[in-house]
């Protein structure tokens, strides 16, 4: 293939050198750091709209969330400064390797394309379509927060005025909802696709790559940049045939991660101690707010209780990476030389704990490391060559079905077990889940109008 990097241009945005310059390190993961006042300032703005509004919210029973997306979101695109349009040659060369990729996974796997909208997005556009799913990642968490900062009162002050509990609450919800702003904003400039954290975090259906985060990532590699799209676009394309025709897969992750949230402790000691030493004057003096949004009093402390949630987890992220690499390689390996090492690239950077990880860490308080990538790709390799490409996917047809943490350290009994045929049970339990879906899906539908109770 041409070396032409699909429309992308590394002059298309001339303040890109200066915005890495100006970005935060690891060390300053939220960008508060004593120079980052404009942000500091909407911070201020927000705490006298907070003030002004404490009355009216408690006096009218509506309320802001546990987190202040608003300003979430004002933060993200603050920090992401200049955007460049994306050209229409690269958008048009993006959809053509996506249905090119697609093309090429026919043959590679039993499911079909679950890709109805191919999409290049600027990292705004990747927070504006991954916001609504980050909203439901981090509302445990941030509910847990609002609700230690009324209980840590002392007595005398939960005896006071309402305004001054909703003040509190409101308060928790910005400290959060800076933290969010501040870290995705970060993570929209390094996120290569719409599913490259291991989530469907973006709109079922849709294939999107970041051009500018790709021809970043490619330009540090041997390979041709239009192979390197390709392989990124057939990932992208092999994640959503998952997500789009195993029904059950999207809920389970995401239901996965939000009652591992919800089971986190906080560590209510430094939220006590700063709740009773609390003096809303000083939130005029912008050294104390620094301080305050910068004592860490937000992280979540994992229990014991979430080891076998978190081992759950990390396997379903490790059987699906493992998936998508082996249907990629075996779409793309014959037709791109340097499909096993963008493969290994790509590994490692999950491995190593990049960008996502960190965001998720600080977030929710997990790490969303496949740690076991290498072994789930070599089982699913294993399983292809002996029971075929069919037998290897309808083991996604139920969760029952799929190999266990123990079966990635020793695949061979479970291939022999799906070789054998061996369905024991199974009808009935899809039978179950498919009820189970049934009842989702109506749950979500409008109530009857002639029901009394609507």
């Amino acid at each position: 293939m041409s070396d032409q990097p699909f429309g992308f241009s590394p002059g298309d945005d001339p303040d890109r050198d200066k915005r890495k310059k100006d970005s935060g390190g690891p060390s300053d993961p939220f960008g508060l750091g004593s120079g980052d006042m404009p942000d500091l300032g909407q911070i201020f703005t927000r705490l006298g709209q907070m003030f002004s509004g404490a009355g009216t919210a408690m006096s009218s029973g509506t309320s802001s969330g546990p987190v202040n997306y608003d300003l979430a979101r004002q933060l993200a695109n603050s920090s992401i400064g200049f955007v460049a349009p994306i050209p229409a040659g690269t958008t048009a060369a993006i959809s053509d390797a996506v249905r090119l990729a697609e093309t090429w996974l026919d043959g590679a796997t039993a499911l079909p394309a679950g890709t109805t909208k191919t999409a290049t997005w600027t990292p705004t556009d990747w927070i504006d379509n991954t916001l609504d799913t980050w909203k439901r990642l981090c509302d445990p968490v941030a509910e847990q927060i609002s609700t230690v900062w009324a209980s840590a009162l002392p007595e005398e002050a939960k005896t006071m005025a309402g305004p001054l509990l909703s003040m509190i609450s409101q308060m928790g919800g910005m400290a959060f909802g800076s933290q969010l702003g501040q870290a995705l904003g970060r993570l929209s400039r390094e996120v290569l696709t719409s599913t490259d954290v291991g989530l469907p975090l973006g709109p079922a259906g849709t294939a999107a790559l970041m051009p500018e985060a790709v021809e970043e990532f490619a330009s540090g590699l041997e390979q041709p940049r239009s192979e390197v799209v390709t392989f990124l676009a057939a990932r992208e394309a092999a994640h959503h045939r998952l997500f789009s025709h195993v029904p059950w897969l999207s809920s389970q992750l995401l239901n996965t991660v939000e009652s591992y949230a919800k089971g986190i402790k906080i560590d209510m000691s430094g939220i006590e101690e700063l709740a009773q030493g609390f003096n809303p004057a000083s939130m005029t003096d912008p050294a104390a707010m620094e301080q305050l949004l910068n004592q860490g009093i937000f992280e979540p402390k994992t229990t014991p209780e979430q080891a076998a949630a978190l081992e759950r987890l990390e396997t379903l992220l490790a059987l699906i990476e493992g998936w998508v690499q082996t249907v990629v390689s075996a779409a793309l390996g014959d037709r791109i030389p340097g499909t096993a090492a963008l493969s290994e690239t790509l590994r490692r950077r999950r491995a190593s704990g990049g960008p996502a990880e960190q965001t998720f860490a600080t977030l929710v308080g997990l790490e969303l490391r496949p740690r076991k990538l290498r072994e789930a790709a070599s089982l699913w390799e294993r399983l292809t060559e002996a029971a075929g490409m069919d037998a290897r996917d309808a083991v996604w047809q139920h969760p029952d079905l799929l190999p266990s943490a123990s079966d990635l350290d020793d695949p061979a009994g479970f291939i022999d077990h799906v070789i054998g045929g061996d369905t024991s049970g199974i009808d009935s339990a899809i039978a179950e889940l498919e009820k189970q879906l049934r009842d989702e899906a109506e749950s979500k539908d409008p109530k009857d109008p002639e029901d009394p109770q609507a």
